[in-house]
């Protein structure tokens, strides 16, 4: 059967549209996955958070630490302020994390991870599609020598988990805003610390049975040393163990960073 000239132009323009949208996809990644790239989202209003800063003596693109507690659900923003000590500027509720305490071991295995992560600008992701993210850098030098596996280990928004912790929308936007602005001047990468719950003596001396009481008076020692200078330490990943400040360095030690 011979095709009409109408027909062959309904079929020229379907064609021609398919390839139009395929294009669009490939410039614009977030619409692979049904939501829009940033610029159509429209630019997150940094003028609230701005305010709220300065009135707590802060400024946005001071250095930023970020603390995270798995059984509290709670993440907190540290800044720099001008005594060079970090300050607590606000904590964000965890919608959801996937898994239970202890840390990420492998692929799949849909833990959310614990430890000592470094996050630099090409772990920032605008076009998300959790609306924005954060990779954690997971598998950092520790779980490599442990031979842990696992990708894409997020902070972002939304409120669903595959070993991410999702902060739900209105606070991603906050705290990416802090990241990225901390990052773009001048901050070589913001540590960011995974701990299963707050550290105190008392808290880790109810978990006396665990199978992770080794590994979580390793994240003590860490954590101790943040509540007790308020600046975060050198960390490194030594012979399967966490060593920091002084001790964080050696041939057997490879220090935790960032992606570069």
């Amino acid at each position: 059967m011979r095709l009409r000239p109408f027909h062959l132009g309904i079929g020229l323009v379907l064609v021609l549209g398919l390839v139009a949208a395929a294009l669009v996809a490939l410039r614009h990644p977030g619409l692979l996955q049904g939501v829009p790239a940033i610029a159509e989202r429209g630019a997150y209003d940094r003028g609230k958070l701005v305010a709220d800063l300065d009135e707590a003596g802060f400024r946005l693109g001071a250095p930023a630490h970020v603390r995270i507690y798995k059984r509290e659900k709670r993440l907190e923003v540290w800044l720099q302020a001008a005594t060079g000590r970090y300050g607590l500027f606000r904590g964000y509720d965890i919608c959801t994390y996937s898994g239970e305490l202890g840390p990420k071991l492998k692929e799949g295995d849909r833990q959310a991870p614990e430890g000592f992560y470094r996050v630099g600008q090409k772990q920032l992701n605008p076009n998300s599609r959790h609306h924005l993210s954060f990779n954690l850098g997971f598998p950092n030098a520790y779980d490599r020598q442990l031979g842990r596996t696992g990708s894409a280990l997020m902070v972002h928004g939304g409120c669903s988990s595959v070993g991410c912790y999702a902060i739900g929308d209105d606070s991603v936007d906050e705290v990416y805003a802090m990241v990225e602005a901390a990052l773009e001047r001048g901050q070589d990468a913001v540590d960011v610390h995974v701990f299963p719950f707050r550290l105190t003596a008392t808290a880790l001396a109810v978990e006396g049975d665990s199978t992770w009481l080794g590994y979580w008076r390793n994240l003590k020692q860490g954590y101790d040393l943040f509540e007790a200078e308020q600046v975060p330490p050198r960390v490194a990943a030594c012979e399967g163990e966490y060593r920091f400040g002084a001790d964080a360095e050696g041939p057997q030690c490879a220090a935790i960073a960032a992606w570069s």
